[in-house]
């Protein structure tokens, strides 16, 4: 597929009002088809040093993929770690990582791959892994750009949907903050109708029984204002 055309395609993906997991399966598809050389395509993310397999297409990809988490090395691991783009073009002369490429070779036809670090905020997060089973699959200068392009797509997905989750998660915590004070202030309500004190004096109360029973200030409040309904 023509370069131009692969960016015709990546720019169709709709990001809005889905999963991160379809929006990189619709990405990686077109990887695999648009990537010169490329017969199975996958995207390995990296979570606090974690690695696994985000979206794939192709069981050839899922299955070198899973060897590489399970040696703890290989070319996509290592393009994701270190942010720097990885080819092998012969499984068969490779030396760099002896026991995933020997273990590979028994139980996979692949024998050559091209891994690309997916660019994050000065960093890398992942890898674009292609795999295919004839050796220089990925030496064109084509393979090359494609594969850049594409994992430019699949990081800008990332970081919207890092940036969504970060919103919501901003925006529960402000609700939550809300009706914890909601509920304390009503139950500095009872406090001061049923003692005779001033506000100051009722979160006093709440804050030296929120100490003794080592529970949460929400919590004793809301205990309070169930106890009044009912």
């Amino acid at each position: 597929m023509p370069v131009e055309a692969l960016l015709r395609e990546l720019s169709q993906v709709v990001f809005d009002d889905r999963s991160l997991s379809e929006i990189l399966t619709d990405i990686v598809t077109i990887a695999a088809r648009g990537i010169p050389g490329a017969e199975a395509s996958s995207i390995t993310l990296l979570r606090n040093d974690k690695a696994y397999t985000a979206a794939h297409h192709g069981d050839m990809a899922l299955a070198a993929d899973e060897l590489q988490y399970e040696h703890g090395y290989g070319p996509c691991m290592d393009a994701g770690r270190g942010g720097v783009l990885l080819r092998v073009d012969d499984m068969r002369a490779e030396e760099r990582w002896p026991d995933y490429v020997a273990h590979l070779l028994e139980t996979t036809p692949v024998l050559s791959s091209l891994s690309v670090p997916l660019p994050y905020q000065g960093s890398s997060i992942g890898a674009l892994n292609n795999y295919s089973t004839k050796p220089e699959a990925f030496a064109s200068p084509e393979s090359l750009r494609a594969g850049s392009d594409v994992a430019e797509v699949i990081a800008v997905a990332v970081a919207n949907a890092d940036a969504h989750a970060q919103l919501f998660d901003q925006a529960r915590n402000m609700r939550l903050a809300m009706e914890s004070r909601a509920v304390i202030e009503q139950a500095k309500g009872v406090l001061m109708a049923q003692r005779r004190v001033d506000a100051a004096e009722a979160f006093e109360i709440l804050r030296e029984a929120s100490q003794r029973y080592n529970r949460k200030l929400r919590e004793i409040a809301q205990g309070i204002v169930d106890g009044t309904q009912r």
